[in-house]
This record gives structure tokens, C-alpha cells and sequence, in this order.
């Protein structure tokens, strides 16, 4: 067809055609340059202008027409890289400076261009924003910060980001001093729960006089119960920080701490009693599921050290200082009065933590400044790339609970240095709850004594933080420097090798002299070299798992939490059936070689061969992750496309209509003219002065 004839055709076509032509892209592709210059001619006319700050359209070529939105490419092709995707930009973009929407109004970015072909070039604008950045961030960690997506600030006009890489209002550029004092904040928020946990165990006894309780294991269940909430919660509510913010969750979930400890204190029975403490575990559970994640937002991974050592005081240090205090107040007290106390330290904990805690998640504090931009810009369209990226909130928590039971019971070493670490935190309570019958009736203490005997392990908690951390970190940095600079997640667990000694060693140290009732400071001795072994036990396993897979940080250390968390609910309520049956010796030495062959048999094996086991579980679990994230883009990129056909549908329709418009005018106009004419012509006289007639000559 020649190049005349085509040009002919086009212009004899309706403009509302050729415009619903030009929207399609395969029909743009496949033109000839005698149809793209008639096409453009006419939808120059019709629509006035496409570009914002420009007052005629740019001429239409081939490198900017757009793909069908009936026929979308494969998966590889929409991720395209950074730069083909500047090169495809959206028609609808500033010509002179490329506008970021800091403030920016509808107006001041798209000019005088028609709504239906702005939101037209929005949708298409924010699929190719979307598969760009799941490619960017698709090798990312759970625990790594937010990318806020600057880069693809260019191509979205309307993406709200962080005013530069130094921004004062991101977390991680914050002051020191404002680093530290939210550090603080979150570090007493998570010391509350376990030291709630413990503080009942002094009281005990006289609580199960109050209500008349005999059974043992119920006895013991009153302060095991808080841990099983542990269990549970943490797994629902660290994706509802991500929706809703950190701060709000903290506080809501330290507020319900609250409240349940001041309703165990009003209790009257037992089953009311149980409830409020698993209860008021829910609300203690929050700062312990949150917590690290706050430590991550703000402080980079060389600043993280110190932030992570204070953090983690809480935990270890709550459970400890708890009975310590509480057995002097119920040896003088009525009971309540332990619920009395902690709801003044949890009140005087949560004022403070109201005062000085804020927001550290980055994605919540772009949404509140995209919120406060499309106040001042009445722009509803600003919005931030977790908007039109992130997972659903019922994406999120599906991720949040099956994630990490599949890593538990899929993963070899996830599951082996789990149990090592439950096993170890179970026994913790078990110690916690048989501590007072120890000493108030085999070595006959005072109430108020035999809860100072919680120093005991508390001082090897403070030996295991003063030596295990700084070797483990000898250790670590040693075996990097051997390795060619190399670091291993391996690197992390011969100093776990205190833990394998000292566990056993305490245990049956501890069970034999409290069985033999010697001197009272040989049964400390036992209880701190199991303090020593904690620290060692949680510090090389979590720094392990969190290193494994950076992808799967997150969830590895939930799966461990949770695991624990369930040792710590059941170990305390069949201690004192087996101390009955087997005595504190046999008892603690079975415990004792459990500890020995878990502590060396899992540690040795994840040293020598635990790379070659951990490909081979990444490559599973990356092989799950990239289906789901499929199926996902899969959505995200179905929605987008239905968004776009519809507006496509709805752009073609007004070009059409005001084509109509613009024919129906021409018609008018020409009705009009010829009506004036034949007035005139009316008007005329019949006859001239020389007596001819005008109208006849006219004829």
C-alpha cells in the first residue's frame, strides 16, 4: 500500500477512531510514518495537547508507543531493568525538569492534560514502577531496611521518597542521641514482659492456699502459662507493626499488659487467674516479637553491636530481678500486693515509653508524609512504592505464620539449634518455678531469701554477657581473617562450645548438691554455670540464624521463638512429677545428658557440613518464595492491566464524544451562516433605480 493511499484512508477515518487507534499500541507499532504523522495530526486537534508544560503534543513515533494491555509480555520481560525503563517513560511527564512529588500538585506536574489520560498514564506509570522494584529489592532480607525506591523517583512523578540518602527524617539518619533514646525505650518495653513472667513464682504458694489449690502442675501453670501466649502472638502481631507502625502496636500491646496484670490482682478463683496471666503473656509479647525489628530501623549493621547487647538485657535480666523482688513483698504481703508493684513499674514503664518512643518504621513515616502531602497539595494520587508494592495485610500475616513453621520442620538446622535453644529456655523455667520449694522447704529459707537466691543464675547471666560476647566476636572475626576475608554463618558457633561444657556441668552440679542439701552456695554454683550456658546457647544461635539466610532472618528467629516459647510453657509443668519420682539428682542428671547430647551433636554437625546443608535448604525455600512471589506479581500486574483497559476504554470514549461535539459545532455553524445568507438575501429590494430586478441579476 502506498504511502498516499494510507494517509488518504487515515484522514477519511473518524477522529474518535484514529484516537482509540492510537491508544492501542500494537495498532501505533504497526503504522507506517505516512499514518503516525496523520494520526498525530488529528489527535493533536482533538485532544490539544498530551504533554503537561507544553502547549502542542510531542510528534508521535515508535518509541513511545506503549504495549497491549491485551497482551501482556512474560514475567522476564516486565522486569525490566532501570534504564530500558527511563527509555519507555509515560507520555505524561514533565518536558523540562524531572519533577519528585515533594509538594507537587496535580496541576504543576501534568499541566493542562485530560484527567482520563492522566490516570490513564498513572496505571501504566505504577506497573512499570512496581515490576521494577520487585526486581531491585528482590534479593533483599527480611531484616534489611526499606528500600524507598529514590531511584525510580524519575519515572513516577507522583512517588513520594525520602528528600535524599541523608534525609533527617529516615530512622537510620537520625541523631545518635535520638537512636539511643528510642533504643532505651524499646529495650524497657521488652524487659517488661519476662519480668511480668517470673514475678509470681515467690507468690505461688500462698496464692494456691487462697484458692485452695493442691495440684502441683496447676501451681506450676500459673506462671508457665504467661510464656504460652509467647508462642502464638508474636507470630500475629509482627506483621500488624508493618500495617500499622511499631509505636501504636507497643503501646497497645504493653497497655494490655497492663490491664490483665491489674486483673490478675482482682481475681478469685483460679480460672480467672489463668486467663488474665495468658492474657496479660499477649500483651507482653509485642516488645518481644517488635523489638529487634525497632533495633534494625534505626541503627546500620556496623552501629548494631551495642544496640543488640542492651536489647537483649531485658530478656535474660527480667525473669531474674522479678522473684527477687516479689519474695520480699509476699513474705509480708497478701499476694496481690505482687500484682500491686508490677502494675506500678508497668504504668511508670509505659509513661515512659509514651513520652519517648516514635515511629521508626520507614514505610509507615512515608505513608504519614504522603498522607500530609496530598493535604497540602490536594494531589490524592501522591503516593509511596510500599503502597502499590507491599503485601496485603492478609499476605503479610500468612507469610508471618507459615513461614516460619515451614522453615522449623523443613529445614534440618533450623529445627536442630531450635530445640537446642528450646531446651535450654524450658529448663530456665523450670528452675524459675522450682526455685522456692528448693529453699523454703528442703534448706528452710525465708520466703524473702530464697527469692535472693535468683542471684544465682542472674550472676552467670552476667559472666556469660562479660566473656561469651567478646569471645564469641574473637572467635568470629578470626575465623573470617583465616578464611581470606570470607565470613560463614558457621563462623559464629565455636564459642558454643562454653554452652555444650557448661550446660551439663550445671545441671547435674545443681541437681546432686540441692538433692544432698550441701552447703547452700554449691546449688548457686550450678544454677550460674547454667546462666553462662544461656548466654552462650542464645547469643551464637541467634547470631546464626539471623546469618544463615538474611532473606529468611525474620522468620528463622520466629521459628526459633516460638519453639522456645512452647518449652518454656510445658518443661516447668512436669518438674515437679519428675522430681517426685527420680529426686532433683537423677532428675536434673537426665536433663543433664539430654544438654549434652543435643549441645554436640547439632552444633558439630551444622559446623562441618552445615553449608552444603544450607544450600540445599535455600534452594528449596527460594524455590517456594519464587512461586509465591509469581503468583503475586501475577495479581498485582492482572489488577494494573484491568485498571489500564478500562481507562483505555474510557479515554476512546471521550475523544469520541468530543469529536461529536466538535462535528455537531462545525454544523452549526454552517446552518447558521446559511441562515444569515438567505436573510440577507431576503432583505434585498426587488428592483433597482433604473427599474431592472436586483434579485433576477443576482439569480
Amino acid at each position: 500500500m502506498s504511502e498516499s493511499s494510507v494517509t488518504g484512508a487515515s484522514r477519511r477515518t473518524s477522529r474518535a477512531s484514529v484516537a482509540s487507534t492510537v491508544v492501542d499500541p500494537r495498532n501505533v507499532a504497526a503504522m507506517d510514518d505516512g499514518e503516525l504523522k496523520s494520526v498525530d495530526s488529528t489527535l493533536r486537534e482533538t485532544t490539544g495537547q498530551l504533554r503537561p508544560g507544553t502547549a502542542t503534543a510531542p510528534p508521535l513515533t515508535r518509541a513511545r508507543s506503549r504495549r497491549s494491555v491485551n497482551a501482556p509480555p512474560p514475567p522476564a520481560m516486565r522486569r525490566a531493568n532501570t534504564a530500558s525503563a527511563i527509555v519507555r517513560r509515560p507520555s505524561v511527564t514533565p518536558t523540562v525538569n524531572s519533577f519528585r512529588s515533594m509538594g507537587m500538585s496535580q496541576k504543576e506536574i501534568y499541566g493542562d492534560t485530560p484527567a482520563d489520560l492522566i490516570q490513564l498514564e498513572r496505571i501504566r506509570t505504577m506497573e512499570t514502577v512496581a515490576s521494577l522494584y520487585r526486581s531491585i529489592t528482590r534479593d533483599e532480607g527480611e531484616m534489611s531496611a526499606p528500600n524507598d525506591a529514590q531511584e525510580l523517583a524519575d519515572i513516577d512523578p507522583e512517588l513520594v521518597t525520602w528528600d535524599g540518602p541523608e534525609d533527617a527524617e529516615n530512622p537510620r539518619n537520625w541523631v545518635r542521641s535520638k537512636k539511643w533514646r528510642a533504643t532505651i525505650a524499646i529495650s524497657v518495653y521488652t524487659f517488661l514482659g519476662p519480668f511480668s513472667s517470673s514475678i509470681l513464682s515467690p507468690a505461688v504458694p500462698k496464692i494456691c492456699e487462697s484458692f485452695g489449690v493442691t495440684n502441683t502442675t496447676l501451681a506450676a501453670l500459673m506462671v508457665s502459662i504467661f510464656v504460652l501466649a509467647w508462642a502464638i502472638v508474636p507470630l500475629v502481631v509482627a506483621p500488624m507493626s508493618e500495617i500499622f507502625g511499631r509505636r501504636v502496636v507497643l503501646h497497645i500491646s504493653i497497655f494490655i499488659l497492663l490491664v490483665f496484670n491489674m486483673a490478675c490482682g482482682l481475681s478469685k478463683d483460679l480460672t480467672q487467674i489463668l486467663v488474665f496471666r495468658f492474657l496479660a503473656g499477649a500483651g507482653g509479647a509485642g516488645p518481644l516479637a517488635i523489638g529487634a525489628g525497632v533495633v534494625a530501623d534505626i541503627w546500620n549493621d556496623d552501629e548494631r553491636t551495642a544496640a543488640i547487647g542492651l536489647f537483649s538485657i531485658g530478656p535474660t535480666a527480667g525473669p531474674i530481678l522479678a522473684p527477687i523482688i516479689s519474695g520480699w513483698i509476699a513474705m509480708y504481703l497478701p499476694w496481690q500486693w505482687v500484682f500491686w508493684i508490677l502494675i506500678i513499674v508497668n504504668g511508670t514503664v509505659f509513661a515512659f515509653g509514651l513520652v519517648t518512643l516514635e515511629e521508626t518504621y520507614a514505610p509507615v513515616l512515608l505513608q504519614w508524609k504522603a498522607q500530609q502531602l496530598r493535604k497540602e497539595t490536594e494531589n490524592r494520587a501522591l503516593h509511596t512504592v510500599f503502597e502499590i508494592t507491599n503485601f496485603s495485610a492478609m499476605e503479610k500475616l500468612q507469610i508471618a505464620i507459615t513461614r516460619p513453621i515451614i522453615l522449623l520442620f523443613t529445614n534440618p538446622i533450623v529445627f536442630g539449634l531450635s530445640m537446642y535453644m528450646a531446651f535450654t529456655y524450658g529448663f530456665l523455667y523450670l528452675l524459675l518455678v522450682t526455685f522456692p520449694s528448693l529453699w523454703e522447704v528442703d534448706y528452710h529459707f525465708s520466703l524473702g531469701l530464697s527469692g535472693l537466691m535468683y542471684l544465682g543464675p542472674g550472676l552467670g547471666f552476667g559472666l556469660g554477657i562479660l566473656t561469651v560476647t567478646p569471645a564469641s566476636q574473637r572467635a568470629y572475626h578470626k575465623l573470617v581473617e583465616q578464611n581470606g576475608g570470607v565470613a560463614k554463618p558457621e563462623f559464629r558457633l565455636p564459642v558454643l562450645a562454653i554452652g555444650a561444657v557448661c550446660m551439663p556441668v550445671g545441671l547435674i552440679w545443681y541437681g546432686w548438691s540441692a538433692e544432698k542439701q550441701v552447703f547452700w552456695i554449691m546449688p548457686l554454683i550450678g544454677a550460674a554455670l547454667f546462666g553462662v550456658a544461656l548466654i552462650s546457647v542464645f547469643q551464637c544461635i541467634q547470631s546464626y540464624l539471623i546469618d544463615m539466610n538474611p532473606s529468611y532472618a525474620a522468620s528463622s528467629t520466629a521459628a526459633g521463638t516460638t519453639f522456645r516459647s512452647l518449652f518454656g510453657f510445658a518443661m516447668p509443668l512436669f518438674a515437679s512429677p519428675m522430681y517426685n519420682k527420680l529426686g532433683r539428682g537423677w532428675g536434673n542428671t537426665m536433663l543433664g545428658i539430654v544438654a549434652l547430647v543435643i549441645g554436640t551433636v547439632f552444633p558439630l554437625v551444622v559446623y562441618f557440613r552445615g553449608e552444603r546443608i544450607r544450600k540445599w535448604s535455600d534452594k528449596r525455600m527460594d524455590a517456594r518464595r519464587a512461586r509465591e512471589q509469581a503468583k503475586r506479581e501475577e495479581r498485582i500486574t492482572r489488577r494494573l492491566e484491568m485498571e489500564e483497559r478500562v481507562q483505555v476504554e474510557k479515554v476512546g470514549k471521550d475523544v469520541g464524544m468530543v469529536e461529536k461535539r466538535r462535528r455537531s459545532s462545525v454544523v452549526q455553524t454552517q446552518v447558521g451562516q446559511e441562515q444569515v445568507g438567505q436573510r440577507q438575501f431576503e432583505e434585498i429590494p426587488e428592483e433597482s433605480d433604473d427599474g431592472s430586478s436586483i434579485k433576477s441579476r443576482m439569480s
